[in-house]
Formats: C-alpha cells, sequence, structure tokens
C-alpha cells in the first residue's frame, strides 16, 4: 500500500500499540499499525473502531501467527520457582489466532500484517478478497521465499537492530542479519516490496533503507515516548538513556532484544524456550514492576539506536523524518554527482 510518505508505524504489541498512535502515523502521511498480539478478539475490534473514529486514514493490524512451542513441564515448574511467588502459572495458546481472523475477514482493514510465521496460501487469499493485503514480518531469505509462495502482497524485512521479538517464524532460528545485508538478500530472493524495520530512528537511516531498495522504512522505538503511545514510564526513561541492548527469552521464552537489566542478566541462561508458557510466568512479575516504575524487572524492548528517539507528538517524528531522509537523499547525490 503506498502513502504520501513512506513511513510505516510498527504494532508495537504489549502496551504502547494504542488506536490513537495508529491514527496519528496515518494522519501524517505514513501507515499506522494497531498491535493485536496479547489481546482478545473482542479487544482488536474495540481497538480498530476506535481508531476509524480518529481517522479516515487506512492502517493496519498486526497477528501472531504463532505456534506455541512446548518445554518439559518440570523445566517451566523450575523456571518459574526461580522467580518467586509472584511467578504465574505457564499455559499455552494461539493468541486467539482463529477468532481474530473471523473478525477481520467479516470487517476487514487496509493491511493485516503477520508476525511468528506465515499463514496458509488459502487463507492468504481469504484476506485479499476481503479486501486487506496481507505482509509477513521475515528475518531471513527462506521465510522471505515462503511468504511470497503463500501470497503476500509485501514482507517487512526485520534486521537483526530491531527491538521487540523476532519476527522469525520459528524461534530455533531468530534471525540474526543486520538490515542492510537482510534487504540486500532478500531482494535477490523475491520481487514483492519491502517494508524495512530494525534500528531505524533518523531520516538518514530512512534514507538508507529506501536506497537500499525499500519502499517504505518502518518505525517502532522511535514512536515509544510520543505522548499518543501506551508505554509506560519506566521504559521511557530507560529509552532515553544509553543503554545497551541483547536479545533474551527470560521474559517470554521467545528471543527479543530489549535493554539489559538485571532481570535479563540473572535469568537468561535458565530460560526455556517455551513461548507463551514463560510470558504467563513472568507476567505478574512484570505487572507489579511496571505499577512501582521498576525498570530493573520489565521487558524494556528496544531497537540498537533508541538513545535517538525523541519525545515528541508521532505526527511530527514522521513528517520531521520523512523531510530528513528527502534531505539526505538529496545530499547523497550531489555526493554522486561529484
Amino acid at each position: 500500500m503506498r502513502r504520501p510518505v513512506p513511513i510505516v508505524g510498527a504494532p508495537l504489541a504489549g502496551g504502547p500499540s494504542t488506536p490513537a498512535l495508529a491514527a496519528a502515523v496515518s494522519d501524517a502521511g505514513g501507515l499506522g499499525f494497531l498491535g493485536a498480539g496479547y489481546k482478545t478478539a473482542d479487544a482488536m475490534a474495540q481497538d480498530i473502531a476506535a481508531t476509524r473514529e480518529l481517522t479516515s486514514e487506512p492502517f493496519g493490524i498486526n497477528v501472531f501467527a504463532v505456534t506455541p512451542s512446548e518445554a518439559p513441564r518440570e523445566e517451566l515448574a523450575t523456571y518459574a520457582r526461580s522467580l518467586g511467588e509472584l511467578a504465574g502459572e505457564p499455559r499455552s495458546d494461539d493468541d486467539d489466532f482463529a477468532a481474530k481472523i473471523e473478525r477481520l475477514l467479516a470487517d476487514p482493514v487496509a493491511v493485516i500484517g503477520f508476525t511468528f510465521g506465515c499463514p496458509d496460501a488459502a487463507l492468504i487469499a481469504r484476506l485479499k478478497a476481503a479486501g486487506s493485503e496481507v505482509w509477513v514480518t521475515v528475518t531471513e531469505p527462506a521465510e522471505a521465499k515462503a511468504a511470497a509462495d503463500a501470497g503476500a502482497d509485501a514482507l517487512v524485512v526485520q534486521g537483526a537492530e530491531a527491538g521487540g521479538h523476532r519476527g522469525s517464524f520459528t524461534d530455533e532460528h531468530p534471525g540474526d542479519i543486520g538490515l542492510l545485508a537482510l534487504l540486500q538478500l532478500v531482494r535477490a530472493s523475491v520481487e514483492l516490496p519491502l517494508v524495512a524495520t530494525g534500528g531505524i530512528a533518523t531520516g538518514r537511516a530512512v534514507a538508507a533503507v529506501l536506497a537500499a531498495g525499500a519502499v517504505a522504512a518502518q518505525i517502532g522505538t522511535a514512536l515509544m515516548a510520543t505522548p499518543e503511545a501506551g508505554t509506560n514510564e519506566a521504559h521511557r526513561r530507560a529509552l532515553a538513556e544509553p543503554g545497551r541492548t541483547a536479545v533474551t527469552r527470560a521474559f517470554t521464552g521467545r528471543s527479543a532484544r530489549g535493554i539489559v537489566n538485571r532481570f535479563m542478566r540473572v535469568h537468561e541462561a535458565d530460560a526455556p524456550r517455551a513461548y507463551p508458557g514463560v510470558h504467563y510466568i513472568t507476567a505478574p512479575i512484570r505487572a507489579q514492576a511496571r505499577a512501582e516504575g521498576d525498570a530493573e524487572l520489565l521487558n524494556l524492548w528496544a531497537g540498537q539506536a533508541h538513545e535517538l528517539l525523541v519525545a515528541a507528538p508521532a505526527a511530527e517524528i514522521v513528517r520531521s523524518l520523512y523531510e530528513e531522509a528527502l534531505a539526505a537523499l538529496e545530499e547523497a547525490r550531489r555526493r554522486m554527482l561529484r
């Protein structure tokens, strides 16, 4: 889907995603996205309705196409005991996938994105027939080829720099290729439009991925300090400060990039590869940490360029990145002609 501004707002499931944020990005000429992850189908429908109240522009919604990964029950129990009395009970689900799909078939939005996997060709065809474009997040060329073969309209190419969960189809291969290299590899594999994401925090970075062949840049961390985002205050403070990021399974049982804190350092080595089981184990701990403002126990999802984010309205950020990108591309053109 082409928009006046080639900038997409990342879905940011788990709290930062709000109707106000999606609407602000779309109203600025980009494409805003809602994150349906961790929500029921009813809650997703309410977010869609609220976004339509705020904007007449197109927007997208991202759905987790997750196949739960299992670990031995005793392994999960051992991990829960290591976290103390606040730890929750592990359980498994598919994030209400079927119910969400039925809602989206009956009431389509402009774009439906999928993370953690690719729906089969029959489902993609049904969603497209209902009036939605289908985008699939990929982290390696083999995933890009599979999504193209299934009929995806576009690919969100997620470099290793990206904050939050790796969008890989399986967590055994969470994807460790940097964005610039990945864009080149995927372009050589498929002919679909590519939306680049991972560590994009400045207009120069937007220009770089456009020059590398992407049709748009997707920004996530760069929007998390906006007033429209639902980012909690402890997370906002951590994002604005220098801090190393790393990929961890400690919070959810699935690989995700966040700012290194005490929870990650203590528990990373023992965390089972079990999603969403570990997510439910740590959920009460994270909820209390949010309430108390304790950043050492939170999943501080962040891309590698998080220190560059600006606390400003989302529309202002989108417009500023666009203008900076235009200037950077013109500057590069002049250099090439010298």
